[in-house]
């Protein structure tokens, strides 16, 4: 007999609450990650330590803990806290909720948290029925967003909230979150005595990508798989966990870091570095046309007449874009990236592209480096977006000693020419490249 028997069921939950839920943080010391917001020395740790809870915006990818800080913030400052929603409540529901927290506020001195959960869809007038009440400090109002708050929130509610960056969990935190809740018999699945080596604990975390929850819910589907006292393998994992996909907002701040490191990586002459961020992009459902238009700009702004032929072969990868769509036009617009990346084609693009793509599924999509990432705000500048960057152009060589790959792919070689035709002029052209970054 397998799968979770009715016994099973944690005591003090609802039959069916996701482990995810149960497990959630009751202490700021519990919270996984985000050490520099939480250690000792962390910002919103003096907060708690001082009972200060001031209007703030928290800024991370999902399930990395926004929710689960907010509720903690509320309840070490004895706060009330009271959910709202951006997308499901109006100007009527805000006003309630307002006039309450003030009448909490003159009766006990009791302040009242608002949590609004994917903040950046509130809309004006939302914004313009909470911002007296804000200033007035009957409310904190404390936001959680998976967007770049630069682009997202208006400058009046910016304004009144501090903005943290919360980071994906690492692999470690994730791996610590599952042993716990393995080992957890009043809230996890200590009741079921579950072998899980660390093999599958890695798997898990790996496929789980920096979030929490679906960490929690792949250990969960995979538990209820075996018998009492069974053993979780990678095989069951990756067996429940079928494919991830890659993580890609077509319309948000990752499409811009994404594309900003497919064209730098191009300028400075980085052929692995450039299949792998197309890979990202068109893996995770990037319009291909839009990839496109832009290789057509790098042909014309960082080759130009050095090589003329570059513009003709990314026109031509435009041309079977147009006409066969994904997935059939990814080799096209491969084989145009390395192009413009060595001013040379080559047959090997399906065997290059190939492990390209093999890397984004089975490896986490790692973020782009800040030094590759635009800064077209003063807060993203402060977060570091850009530095360190070298501009290709204004070095020797016009090749800059800079990596263009995450740090956890350094060193791997994606792109392996081999001696026919043009591939030995290629082979020479990469030994050049790395003479001169070493120079």
């Amino acid at each position: 007999m397998s799968g979770r028997l009715p016994f099973d069921e944690p005591a003090g939950f609802a039959p069916g609450t996701p482990l995810a839920e149960r497990m959630r943080p009751r202490s700021l010391d519990e919270v996984a990650g985000q050490r520099a917001l939480l250690g000792d020395e962390g910002v919103l740790a003096l907060l708690v330590r001082r009972r200060e809870l001031p209007s703030l915006i928290l800024w991370g990818p999902p399930g990395c803990g926004k929710t689960t800080i907010a509720r903690l913030l509320a309840a070490a400052c004895e706060a009330e806290l009271v959910g709202f929603s951006a997308v499901l409540s109006g100007v009527k529901e805000a006003r309630a909720v307002m006039e309450n927290a003030r009448r909490l506020r003159s009766a006990t001195g009791r302040r009242t948290v608002l949590f609004v959960d994917e903040v950046h869809r509130f809309n004006k007038a939302q914004q313009d029925a909470f911002l007296p009440y804000v200033e007035s400090g009957d409310v904190a109002l404390i936001g959680a967003t998976t967007e770049n708050p630069s682009f997202e929130l208006n400058a009046a509610l910016l304004s009144r909230a501090k903005v943290y960056v919360l980071e994906p969990l690492s692999e470690e935190d994730l791996v610590g979150l599952l042993r716990r809740a393995l080992d957890d018999i009043g809230r996890g699945l200590g009741a079921r005595a579950l072998e899980c080596p660390d093999a599958a604990l890695q798997a898990i975390a790996s496929l789980a990508a920096g979030d929490a929850r679906v960490a929690y819910n792949l250990l969960e589907t995979a538990a209820e798989a075996v018998p009492r006292g069974g053993t979780v393998t990678p095989e069951l994992v990756r067996k429940v966990a079928q494919r991830r996909l890659a993580r890609y907002d077509k319309e948000g701040e990752e499409h811009y870091n994404l594309i900003s490191a497919l064209h730098k990586s191009i300028r400075n002459s980085d052929p692995d570095a450039g299949l792998y961020w197309l890979a990202r992009m068109l893996e995770g459902g990037a319009d291909p046309s839009f990839v496109a238009r832009r290789l057509l700009r790098v042909a014309s702004e960082d080759i130009g007449t050095a090589d003329p032929r570059a513009l003709e072969q990314v026109a031509a990868a435009a041309h079977a874009v147009e006409h066969m769509g994904m997935p059939e036009c990814n080799l096209a617009l491969a084989q145009a990236v390395l192009y413009l990346c060595l001013a040379a084609k080559s047959n090997a693009v399906y065997v290059a592209y190939g492990k390209a793509r093999r890397l984004v599924e089975d490896r986490p999509p790692y973020p782009v480096p800040l030094h590759l990432r635009n800064a077209p705000t003063r807060l993203m500048s402060e977060l570091g977006y850009g530095e360190g960057y070298v501009y290709a152009h204004d070095t020797p060589g016009k090749v800059a000693d800079m990596p263009c790959l995450p740090p956890e792919l350094a060193r791997e070689r994606i792109f392996e020419p081999g001696e026919e035709g043009w591939e030995k002029r290629i082979r020479e052209r990469l030994a050049e490249l790395a003479a001169r970054r070493r120079r």
